[in-house]
Parts: structure tokens; C-alpha cells; sequence
């Protein structure tokens, strides 16, 4: 070791030994409280320079998210981490913002290990590939280990979190997050397009100005929460290092453009308009200096911020005046104009340090933006009837623009339900495979009984708004597989026992003894069928009785007649109300003010569903006094099947090697606990069709479980390879089944024909999931 490089070690101990270390198992409190900075300004300074430097003033930082202002000085970080266990860890620690330029990891042993991170490098040569500043960490056992972090920008706010977490616990936050952006991001684009298509009919240019605020406020935050960078920008440079400031600065002229329509500035408020002009120069001003030179970028961002924060005085300033003068403003408006202004000034007010930063000041522009397309929403619809009401052909030309805005709606909701069951049916299965331990707690399986209920209900939701849009374009179709429906009646009929108790109701399950031990339909549709009514005797009664009966008649042909009778002590109907149970969305018409919740969805796809089964729905009711459901549906009956303890025999007994094709990390998670309960089942993982074939180059496998919607290389593009033998004739053949959040018949379809060996939807059902791998490479 070189004498220098010596010194500087030792220098380092000695400098790290003055401050406490933090152990992630142990440690009171959180990393930040273990951690100290210094600015060094403008100077360059090098690793080794650092920790050999004794004269740098070091301080501890002040909150677990330190903000350091608007700066384009650099900052030093140094904290000491510490494992006392027997075994090697994992750990990854997320600090700064996305958009800071530079956030190096610096880890002292032996040699010194240099981690890259920041907006201001390709976004490949990341040291851990996330839109987020976050570098992984392995801590040795038995060790300690010294850390220092680099963080500079070009005069933009620079935030230090010292987040640190278990790779569990960083999957699970990094979904949380995403659940929550993808949302927020929905709503943006889709009320986006919305009044660009109201501008496109209506050529009013508040909608226009409106829009185009929408997609640059979108472009902002998803500038900031390190989308751009990502996706658009992956290589850096100058446009990319800029496009907070060139959004933000576009957000607030459109704005400002905005409510100078919608208010009607110009001909209420004459004296007004000088201020809109006024700040319309500044902004031209601000946006010239962003593209100037680096000493003026550093100035616009704290002059954008106030710009910004004057930009809403005088947006409420606007509002004030009008109402004071007794103009009517649309209620909507205000509360909307409020609720963004909120967000919008915690935003401005944290980035110019007027108060501390913390997870709600970090995201008030989000939740401000989200309530203000809500209540702006709203107010546009006051407008839209304002507008009918002037003239014959306003209405003509809005319900025009209703129905494309209902296509547009159809194909938002269709993309954001599939993105909500990915996240769902991860948790679901996590769930079902720990309800199968048999080792559980009486406490602990009711836990994750309320977790499976809460999900069921929430992905029941989210399919019939899939459904709904299948409905009206006559695309469900009915699969016709096997299943034993004892099994499948008595976990459902369970599921509601345990809702029903804990309501206090009385809940009775008959299920008749010559129920046939399997049968040929669609068992994902009879569930749904079941389930949705059993929801509704549960959700509307308070007290009393529910009660659940199954009655089996032979037929000839083989069927079986299967009678149900859903009963309960509950609120009833009116024949009023009975006569439009039926009709959709009727859960939103009635009188109980939501008190019962629901999409008012349910009937009507069970009216729909039962149709496709060619069978009967009768519903019997007496307001107050409760409901009765009868529905006969007939089932094929199976004249040869393989139980699900055959099959779990069966692969007990086989040696197989399987191949997880699947990008989800959740996903992956529950794959690994199914497959691990079989002793002789191998398996490998890996992340994309690209990856399968690479692996397929180099190993055999008896079957393929693929996903089909995955970066790089998707399922459909891998399958095609597989299939074309150009891997060779053993890997040509060898049996494939898709497993995908995708349940629509299209997609279906599309597997079969280009050679996959069946098709399963998530949730990933254990017993059907070995079904399938037994009836591919057993029989």
C-alpha cells in the first residue's frame, strides 16, 4: 500500500472514530443522526484529498431530509456503517434528489470503490439503474465500513435523505411509489387530452391553455421525480440538465393563460391585465437565462420560484377581486384554483426553504394538482351546460365530445386497471401462499384473511371495469377448463364467513352431497358470479342472517343443474329500485348516500355472465326486509380428471427443471414460494425474453413459465425464437405457459397461435398452476 494512501486510511479511522456508527439492526434512530457534511464550495477536491484534509469544518445534518437550498456548491457526506452479525448483508441506500447532478458513493477499504449516480451522467452508468439516487450496499459480517457521498448541482435545490433499506423493504417501497406516480400520472394525462379534445370541438381557448398547463406540469414532475432522465433523456446533456426549469417556467405561462381566459381577465379586471403582462416578460426573461450561460442558470431557479410564488398572489388576487365585485365564479373553479395554489405554494415555499422539507412539502404540488383536476373537472362541466343551454349546436357538438372522451376514458381505464392488478396479484399470492402454511397463528391467518378479502374486493373492482368495457363490446367469452367446484365454493363461501362474522351476521353455507367431484367451465366466471352476489347480501345487511345453499340436479347429456340461493336480512328493495338493479352504475343513483360502497357494476355483469352460462337469475325483494337470489347455471360434468392431490403426487415424484420468465420482483417473490413447496422442483429466474433466450443458449429446462409484457424483450418476441428452432430442436419444443396479468381473450388467443402450451392469469393459483405443469410435460 502506497504511504499516502496509508495516511489517508488512517486519517479517515481517525476522523470516522469521532463519530457514532450506525447498525442497521441495532442503531436507535435513523441513518441521518449518524451522519455529518461539510462545503467545500467550488472546489474539486478529489476522494483522497477529502479524508486527508483535517481542517474541513464537518456538522451534523439537521433532519432525515436536510435541505441544503438553492446551491451550486458541492457537499461531503461521511457516515460509518457497521454489521455485528455472522452473515453478510444487503442494503441500499437512497439519498438526494433525482434531479441532482452529481451523487458519488465513496467506500473506503482496502482500495477506495467509487460509485457514479446523478442527472448529469448517462443514466446506463448509474451505479444502481433507478430513477432515484441509489446505490446498493454490501456490508461484510462482522465488519465496519466507512462511507463518504459527493453531491453537487448547477443551482437547483439539492435535498440529502440518508434512506437506508433491506432489499425486501426497498422492493416494497419502490411498488408503493410506483402505485401512487402511476395514478397521479393517469389522471394528469387523461384530463390532459380531455380539454384538448373539448379546445378541438369547442375552440375555447381556456381548455387549450388548460391542457397545455396539464402536460407541462406533468413534464415537470415527471422532470423531478427522475422519469425524464429515464425514459426521454437517458443520456444527460444540456436539454435534459434544464427541463425543470424549461417545464416549470411553460407550466407557469400556461397557467397564467389559463385563468386569464377562463376568468376573463381582459373585459372584468382591465386594470389587471398589466400583471399578467408583467409577469408573462419575466417569464420570457427567466426562460433567456436559463440557456445564457451556467452563472445565469443558477440564478433562474431561485427567481423561477418566485416568479412562481407571485404568479398565484396574483392568480388569488384575480379571484378575490371578481368575487369582491360580485362577478359569479364557478364554485368548482375556487376550490380547484385553492387546492393548486395550496400545493403549488408548499412547493415554491420548500424549494426557497421557507419550510422544512418532508414527504408532504416534497409531493404538495402532487396532491394540490390531483384535488384540482377533480374540482376543475367539475367546473369545465358547469361550463360544458353553460354552453349547451346558449345554443342547439353547442349541444350536438359536446355530445360529440362526450363520446370521444368515453373512448378515450375506455382506453385509459383498460391500460390503468392492467397496471393496477400487476401490484394486486402480486400481493395476492404472497398472501395465498402464507395462508397455506399450515404453521400460522390463528392471529396471523386471520391477518392476511383481511389482507386476501381487502384485495379481492379491490381487484373485483378493478376486473369490472375491464368487464364492463367487455360487456359493451360483446367480447367475454367463457373458457371451458376443469375444476372441482367444492373446493372453489367452500374458499369462496369461507372468504364471506369471515366478513360476515365480523359484521356480527349469522352466516350458513349448504352445499348438497351429490355435487360432482369435477366439472368443464369457466371457473373464474362462476366465482365472480357467486362472489358478487354474496358481496352484496354481506355489504347490505347490518343485522340479522345470511344464508348460502347449492343444490345439484342431474340432466341428460352428462350436465348437472347447479341451483344457488343467496339469501339475506338486509335492507331489500323497492320495486322502483328492483326494477333498476340491473342497469349500470346503479350503485351511484341510490339514495343511501355510498354508505355501502361499490361501483354499481356488479349485477350488471352477473345478469351478463349468467346469460353466457345459458342460465337464470330470479331476485326476490321486500324493502327491509331482505333478498333473495336464485341463479341456475348447467356444468358439463368431467368424465375424466386428474384431482389436484394426483397431480401434487405426480410431480412429487418427477424431477423437473423450469425456467421463471417474469420482470415483476413481487412476482418473482410468489413464484419462488409456489415452486419451493415441491422439494423436486429446480428453477432458475430471469428478468426478460432476452435474458430467457440467453439462459436457453446454455441450460435445458422441461418447461417455460413466460410472462408476456416485459422490458427489452417481451413474451410474444421470445416465444417466436423459441419456436422457430433456431435454438435447436430440444429447446424448440420445449412446453410453455404463459402467466400474465392480461385476461383479455385477445391475448389468449395470440399465446395458443404462436405456440405456447397453455395460458394462466394472475393471481398464480397453486393447485392450477401444477395442473397445468403436470398436463405439459406428465401426460
Amino acid at each position: 500500500m502506497k504511504p499516502f494512501l496509508l495516511l489517508t486510511y488512517i486519517i479517515a479511522a481517525f476522523s470516522f472514530s469521532q463519530k457514532p456508527v450506525f447498525n442497521p439492526e441495532v442503531s436507535e434512530g435513523k441513518l441521518y443522526s449518524y451522519a455529518q457534511f461539510t462545503n467545500v464550495g467550488k472546489a474539486n477536491y478529489t476522494i483522497e484529498e477529502i479524508v486527508s484534509n483535517e481542517l474541513l469544518n464537518y456538522q451534523d445534518l439537521k433532519s432525515e431530509n436536510h435541505d441544503f437550498g438553492f446551491t451550486s456548491d458541492t457537499y461531503w457526506i461521511k457516515f460509518t456503517l457497521e454489521n455485528t452479525s455472522s452473515e453478510d448483508k444487503m442494503y441500499y441506500l437512497e439519498t438526494a434528489r433525482p434531479i441532482t447532478d452529481i451523487a458519488n458513493l465513496y467506500s473506503l477499504g482496502k482500495t477506495i470503490e467509487e460509485y457514479k449516480n446523478g442527472d448529469n451522467i448517462p443514466f446506463k452508468d448509474r451505479a444502481v439503474q433507478d430513477r432515484q439516487i441509489v446505490f446498493k450496499i454490501p456490508l461484510k459480517s462482522n465488519s465496519q465500513q466507512d462511507f463518504y457521498l459527493k453531491v453537487s448541482s448547477d443551482g437547483e435545490t439539492i435535498n440529502l435523505p440518508l434512506n437506508l433499506y433491506t432489499e425486501t423493504a426497498y422492493i416494497l417501497n419502490n411498488y408503493k411509489q410506483q402505485l401512487f406516480l402511476g395514478l397521479f400520472y393517469g389522471v394528469l394525462l387523461l384530463a390532459g387530452f380531455i380539454y384538448l379534445f373539448f379546445y378541438r370541438s369547442l375552440k375555447n381557448k381556456a381548455f387549450l391553455y388548460y391542457g397545455l398547463y396539464v402536460f407541462f406540469i406533468a413534464l415537470m414532475q415527471a422532470s423531478l421525480d427522475g422519469f425524464v432522465h429515464q425514459y426521454f433523456l437517458p443520456n444527460g446533456g444540456f436539454i435534459n440538465s434544464r427541463m425543470v426549469l424549461i417545464s416549470a417556467l411553460l407550466t407557469n405561462l400556461f397557467l397564467l393563460k389559463y385563468c386569464e381566459y377562463f376568468l376573463n381577465v381582459k373585459l372584468n379586471l382591465p386594470n389587471f391585465q398589466k400583471f399578467y403582462q408583467i409577469i408573462y416578460v419575466a417569464i420570457s426573461i427567466l426562460f433567456l437565462m436559463v440557456f445564457i450561460n451556467q452563472k445565469t442558470l443558477e440564478y433562474a431557479y431561485p427567481l423561477s420560484n418566485l416568479n412562481g410564488l407571485l404568479s398565484l398572489i396574483l392568480i388569488l388576487a384575480t379571484l378575490f377581486t371578481l368575487r369582491y365585485k360580485k362577478y359569479n365564479v364557478d364554485i368548482y373553479f375556487s376550490i380547484g384554483i385553492f387546492f393548486l395554489v395550496l400545493g403549488l405554494l408548499g412547493f415554491v415555499m420548500n424549494n426557497l426553504g421557507l419550510l422544512p422539507s418532508n414527504f408532504y412539502t416534497l409531493n404538495s404540488s402532487k396532491f394540490g394538482t390531483g384535488f384540482e383536476v377533480i374540482f376543475l373537472s367539475l367546473s369545465m362541466t358547469n361550463l360544458l351546460r353553460k354552453l349547451r343551454e346558449q345554443k342547439e349546436k353547442s349541444q350536438n357538438l359536446a355530445l360529440k365530445k362526450s363520446e370521444e372522451v368515453s373512448e378515450l376514458k375506455t382506453y385509459f381505464m383498460s391500460n390503468m386497471s392492467h397496471e393496477l392488478r400487476t401490484p394486486i396479484n402480486a400481493i395476492m399470492g404472497l398472501v395465498e401462499t402464507e395462508l397455506a402454511d399450515k404453521k400460522k397463528s390463528i392471529n396471523d391467518r386471520e391477518k392476511y384473511q383481511i389482507i386476501r378479502n381487502a384485495s379481492l374486493s379491490l381487484l373485483s373492482n378493478v376486473n369490472s371495469v375491464l368487464d364492463f368495457e367487455k360487456i359493451e363490446k360483446n367480447q367475454i367469452k367463457l373458457k371451458n377448463e376443469e375444476f372441482n367446484p367444492s373446493i372453489v365454493l367452500r374458499r369462496l363461501s369461507d372468504n364471506w364467513k369471515f366478513e360476515a362474522e365480523k359484521k356480527g351476521l349469522n352466516y350458513s353455507f349448504e352445499m348438497d352431497s351429490e355435487v360432482p367431484q369435477n366439472i368443464i367451465g369457466d371457473e373464474d366466471r362462476l366465482v365472480q358470479i357467486i362472489n358478487s352476489v354474496l358481496s352484496n347480501a354481506v355489504k347490505f345487511t347490518s343485522s340479522g342472517d345470511v344464508f348460502f345453499k347449492l343444490k345439484c340436479i342431474e340432466q341428460p347429456e352428462n350436465k348437472t343443474q347447479f341451483a344457488f340461493q343467496i339469501s339475506d336480512t338486509g335492507v331489500g328493495m323497492t320495486d322502483e329500485v328492483k326494477y333498476g338493479v340491473f342497469d349500470s352504475f346503479n350503485q351511484m343513483r341510490k339514495d343511501h348516500k355510498r354508505n355501502f360502497g361499490g361501483i354499481g357494476l356488479g349485477l350488471t355483469i352477473v345478469k351478463h355472465l349468467i346469460k353466457l352460462f345459458d342460465g337464470k337469475l330470479d331476485i326476490e325483494s321486500l324493502e327491509n326486509k331482505g333478498t333473495d337470489v336464485f341463479i341456475e347455471i348447467p356444468f358439463t360434468n368431467a368424465s375424466k380428471s386428474v384431482t389436484i392431490n394426483e397431480t401434487d403426487k405426480n410431480l412429487k415424484q418427477t424431477q423437473l427443471h423450469i425456467l421463471v420468465v417474469e420482470d415483476n420482483k413481487l412476482n418473482q417473490m410468489v413464484m419462488r414460494k409456489i415452486l419451493n413447496s415441491f422439494p423436486n422442483l429446480s428453477f432458475s429466474e430471469v428478468n426478460n425474453g432476452q435474458e430467457a433466450i440467453d439462459t436457453l443458449q446454455n441450460e435445458n429446462y422441461d418447461i417455460i413459465l413466460m410472462d408476456l409484457q416485459m422490458p427489452i424483450m417481451d413474451g410474444y418476441e421470445a416465444t417466436e425464437i423459441i419456436r422457430s428452432g433456431t435454438l435447436g430442436e430440444i429447446i424448440k419444443n420445449t412446453p410453455i405457459i404463459a402467466v400474465t396479468a392480461d385476461a383479455m381473450e385477445e391475448t389468449r388467443k395470440r399465446v395458443l397461435d404462436l405456440g405456447m402450451n397453455d395460458y394462466m392469469t394472475k393471481p398464480v393459483k397453486r393447485e392450477l398452476l401444477f395442473q397445468k405443469i403436470s398436463n405439459c410435460v406428465i401426460h
